[in-house]
């Protein structure tokens, strides 16, 4: 039985302490795995096996594993090759760095190495590699840390590890009225005021952005078109930099005074261009719709 037919994706991230587990473990969770951080060796299989019976709630599942799990010896491989035998194929990351990068590390956080007990830190690292190097030659990738950003390593584990879907820049276009207030979660916030308002045309005052004949009067602004597309391009722009930058959610907020005309119309417009783009996955909150 593959992942295909068990319905589930298993990932096993080991490798030396300091050499970036929690920034895979992060990165994992942003690109949709269920991640477990330190599970007990024999709960392994009974939590893989679990997600395999969530029907589909779960798909993929990461397992953390460091020196404090006591399963880096004959424990882990056991484990490994029991969920191979399972048929879920598990995916093993192995993360290393030198010796020196380590060290370094490891006084820049000013704690102790886990192996290290009364000796030097150089002793922890130095007895952390040999009892893993059995792991590190069966591993699937071997990630070197040690000249990586923080973003470099996030590229190689997406690369790797994110399918398309769960590696795009995922956009929440908002509409809002400015007399509730501005959205504390925006990254970016926009004024359409300067469109003339529906509000003051008798027969689009009950009518909202949704509504064609608002949407249609919205657009023909003078002005309007010119936003759109000065702002998506805009868009393109920091979406690409917030990808290299690792940051995969972006909430756009474009308000107007009541939220339920210019802002609603444009926010549709703009989700439209912006899902047409590569990278973005995007859905539109009309926050204030229905508040007048």
């Amino acid at each position: 039985m593959n992942a295909e037919k068990s319905g589930i994706e298993v990932a096993v991230v080991t490798g030396l302490s300091g050499a970036g587990r929690s920034t895979a473990a992060k990165c994992l969770e942003d690109l949709g795995w269920f991640v477990v951080d330190n599970l007990p060796p024999e709960l392994i299989a009974t939590m893989v096996e679990l997600g395999a019976q969530a029907r589909g709630a779960i798909t993929r599942v990461a397992v953390v594993m460091d020196v404090r799990s006591r399963a880096f010896t004959e424990d882990l491989a056991a484990i490994i090759k029991d969920l191979d035998a399972r048929g879920y194929k598990p995916r093993v990351l192995f993360l290393e760095a030198t010796d020196d990068v380590l060290i370094r590390r490891f006084e820049a956080v000013r704690r102790g190495h886990p192996m290290q007990g009364d000796g030097r830190l150089h002793d922890g690292i130095e007895a952390e590699r040999i009892l893993l190097t059995p792991l590190k030659q069966e591993a699937d990738l071997v990630l070197d840390t040690s000249a990586l950003s923080i973003h470099q390593l996030r590229a190689k584990i997406e690369d790797s590890f994110g399918s398309e879907a769960a590696s795009r820049t995922r956009v929440t276009v908002l509409s809002f009225g400015y007399k509730y207030g501005l959205p504390m979660d925006a990254d970016l916030v926009m004024d359409v005021r300067f469109l003339p308002n529906p509000f003051w045309i008798p027969e689009l005052r009950e009518q909202t952005g949704l509504d064609g004949e608002v949407r249609n009067y919205v657009l023909s602004q003078e002005g309007a078109d010119e936003f759109l597309d000065r702002y998506h391009e805009l868009l393109r722009l920091i979406g690409a930099g917030y990808r290299r930058e690792g940051k995969r959610y972006l909430t756009l907020a474009i308000g107007c005074t009541g939220g339920k005309h210019r802002s609603v119309a444009l926010s549709e417009e703009l989700a439209t261009r912006l899902a047409s783009e590569d990278g973005m996955a995007v859905k539109v909150v009309h926050r204030d719709l229905g508040r007048e």
